[in-house]
């Protein structure tokens, strides 16, 4: 029987939304991340997979940047322009540290690579930032929000968060411009535009908030998406990245709305989050992934030792002992939603193999991240057994 376009989209969207949903099902049941599956998912039904459709190509592309965007406005949310600038002030070190021991890495292996500046600057990020959606999802299922190490944990994600609102523009402005002046041109005028944008959500958050907020959800809805939207489309016009607009309204609106919002966004976000991370896979070839497949789990099993570094160096500054340490490090170590919006970005602009790359790299840390903190308890109590042995002994001697 011969199906028509309209009848073949809907088909194959149904089925892919409805697969998504069993999914995210599976992946609550055993306590994970459904990024990876859904990476998966999109590695399957894309060119070069098992079940190729093409059918919902233009509904999943127009998705997935509408789910960079409503992320970002969420993880913007998370933060009031107060709670940025106090983190800023105590917890800037360690910050410093976890960007640079992390990001060092990645940028080191694409220089191993041969590959360019920019490629240099995206795997920076890739390795440098932690999963918020992911390590938020483990400190809850674990119940260790309230634990001595958990504010470290959280100050670290939200330093990377605020890197990432400046690093992002950076990098489009690099994927965007042919090098030289006119990269430095883009990238000031890209800095200049976000100082501006934080300057306003810092001072003017209020006036922001009265411009969305309703008592009707509705209506608060529909401001809401489409202020989001404005924003992200006017910074994508000065080549300020559309995530970072979103991210910045996030942060301006005020916190006293924050979880009536996120209570009626979260839905929506959950959705389209879903198919940006499908439609990352959909755009991979995954017969170029065994190629690069033990230059990922090499880079991963180094992603795993800088971030344990990283939880050690967080947790001492914030006077928590060595398990606690131990725990801020495993805590930190999932990769997720800022690794896939980087290459996203700069996919089109890169060498072909950096998306499989960071489709691979994803996969593992976003499988072994939530594992961490579990594989980490027989760690400490081997220690915290050791550390009693000792202090017998010594009291004994």
């Amino acid at each position: 029987m011969h199906l028509d376009n309209l009848a073949r989209l809907f088909l194959e969207l149904g089925a892919v939304l409805f697969a998504l949903g069993l999914l995210a099902r599976l992946a609550s049941r055993f306590g994970l991340s459904p990024i990876p599956l859904y990476l998966i998912a999109g590695l399957a039904f894309g060119y070069g997979g098992l079940l190729p459709i093409s059918a919902p190509e233009g509904f999943f592309s127009t998705g997935a940047q509408i789910g960079v965007i409503l992320l970002l406005l969420m993880i913007g949310l998370e933060y009031s322009a107060d709670d940025l600038l106090s983190n800023l002030r105590t917890q800037a070190p360690s910050g410093l540290v976890d960007l640079l021991l992390n990001g060092l890495p990645g940028a080191l292996f694409a220089v191993l690579m041969g590959w360019g500046v920019t490629e240099a600057v995206a795997m920076f990020g890739i390795t440098a930032v932690s999963s918020s959606g992911i390590i938020s999802k483990v400190l809850t299922d674990l119940g260790r929000l309230g634990n001595r190490e958990t504010p470290a944990v959280l100050g670290v994600l939200v330093l990377e968060d605020l890197a990432m609102a400046v690093y992002l523009p950076i990098l489009t402005a690099l994927a965007a411009s042919a090098g030289g002046l006119s990269a430095l041109t883009s990238v000031l005028v890209a800095l200049a535009v976000l100082g501006a944008v934080l300057f306003i959500a810092v001072r003017f958050g209020p006036v922001v908030t009265k411009l969305v907020v309703s008592r009707s959800n509705e209506v608060l809805l529909l401001r809401l998406v489409g202020l989001a939207l404005l924003v992200a489309g006017a910074a994508e016009a000065v080549h300020v990245s559309a995530a970072v607009g979103a991210f910045l309204l996030g942060i301006a609106l005020s916190s006293d709305v924050a979880e009536r919002i996120h209570r009626i966004l979260e839905p929506l976000r959950d959705i389209f989050a879903a198919t940006f991370f499908v439609f990352f896979g959909l755009s991979t070839d995954p017969r170029q992934l065994p190629a690069v497949l033990l230059p990922a789990v090499a880079l991963a099993v180094v992603g795993v030792a800088t971030k344990l570094g990283t939880g050690w160096v967080a947790g001492r500054r914030a006077g928590v002992g060595v398990p606690g340490r131990i725990r801020a490090g495993a805590d930190l170590v999932p990769r997720g939603e800022f690794s896939i919006i980087i290459a996203g970005l700069v996919g089109s602009a890169v060498v072909p193999e950096l998306a499989p790359f960071t489709a691979a790299y994803v996969l593992i840390l976003a499988v072994v991240g939530p594992l961490a903190p579990r594989l980490a308890e027989p760690v400490i109590r081997k220690y915290v057994k050791a550390r009693r042995r000792a202090a017998e002994v010594s009291r004994a001697a």
